[in-house]
């Protein structure tokens, strides 16, 4: 986010991607993400290339993000990264957020960020963003309902990170309130531990070990989703989450909701699906399912890929008068 501007422009200047060098050819419209300073790029484009417009992509936000502090990180929020968010959002023509909680969660926090600055006197931030901004959920891949596999008793499959932002501990805790009430369950740990596994995820193995049906990182995305069609329950724990693509595959393979009435979740499942666990099953499953996969609808690879393509056209077209439209709308961006 520091320095990557820079860098990309060096890049291009070597490839000689664009301009007279590489026939003539000219960009319609620039796209950026999240972990670029969008305003900095702009700033150390050629003069005739600064006129192009561009959008910008917010797949995540560094208000909300949870910050390190092990290994020396400290104790505090580097102040820096939101505030580069907050320019490359004001840089940009347009900008597209993959979740409303993302929106959300960094308009309402924005504030008391800038609040630090004790010379600063920025107003109407909130407004400025909103009035850029649409939601728009990322493409998600459909694994398909596919030939559910059975199983003598539910299978949940837990999909992420093996890292303490997703509440290893958490999962540890919903395995031992199961047990506690005698309900049997069997597990499917997904994800990456990247070598090192957080004290939770050891004891989990420990206690629970004939209970796991797999474990770990898997290469392939047909056995990936042959493990999801063996899942009878879809569970996170995370401490943050963005929007949650894995979950979303694992609904659209069947799986039922078994998540928290927080961050994305609520906003990327029916309201007849929230509340739902194991423990607190729903009297009608397969309606449930249906629910979700209706809901998701969206977001499965080509309709979303459709309205993202849209939103770019309009603005590669000048027509400015759409920025926002999804906010409004009441159903699913």
């Amino acid at each position: 986010m520091r320095t990557g501007a820079t860098e990309l422009l060096q890049q291009m200047q070597v490839e000689e991607v664009v301009g007279p060098e590489a026939g003539g050819w000219w960009p319609d419209l620039i796209m950026a993400t999240s972990l670029l300073a969008l305003g900095d790029l702009r700033a150390q484009l050629p003069p005739a290339m600064r006129l192009i417009p561009c959008v910008l992509y917010m797949h995540e936000n560094q208000v909300a993000y949870p910050f390190r502090t092990e290994h020396g990180a400290g104790g505090e929020r580097d102040l820096q990264y939101p505030v580069t968010n907050l320019m490359s959002v004001l840089a940009a023509d347009r900008v597209i957020w993959n979740s409303r909680w993302n929106l959300d969660s960094f308009c309402g926090g924005i504030g008391e960020v800038l609040s630090k600055s004790r010379d600063g006197s920025v107003v109407d931030v909130e407004q400025q963003v909103r009035q850029r901004s649409s939601v728009i959920w990322p493409p998600v891949r459909d694994p398909g309902a596919g030939r559910r596999v059975l199983h003598n008793a539910p299978v949940v499959v837990w999909p992420h990170r093996w890292e303490h932002d997703k509440g290893p501990g958490r999962l540890l805790a919903c395995a031992r309130d199961a047990a506690a009430v005698g309900l049997e369950l069997r597990w499917i740990l997904l994800g990456d531990s990247r070598g090192k596994w957080p004290e939770a995820m050891q004891v989990f193995h420990e206690e629970f070990a004939s209970e796991i049906v797999h474990s770990g990182w898997v290469e392939s995305h047909h056995e990936y989703r042959d493990l999801l069609h063996q899942a009878d329950w879809v569970l996170s724990t995370a401490d943050h989450e963005f929007f949650g693509i894995a979950v979303c595959e694992a609904m659209l393979a069947g799986c039922l909701p078994w998540l928290p009435d927080r961050l994305s979740y609520p906003e990327i499942t029916p309201d007849e699906a929230h509340g739902l666990s194991p423990m607190n099953p729903p009297d009608d499953p397969d309606l449930i399912r249906s629910l979700c996969r209706a809901h998701l609808d969206v977001a499965v690879c080509s309709r979303s890929v459709a309205r993202i393509d849209a939103a770019m056209d309009s603005v590669a077209d000048g027509a400015s008068d759409v920025c926002g439209q999804e906010i409004r709308d009441s159903g699913p961006p």
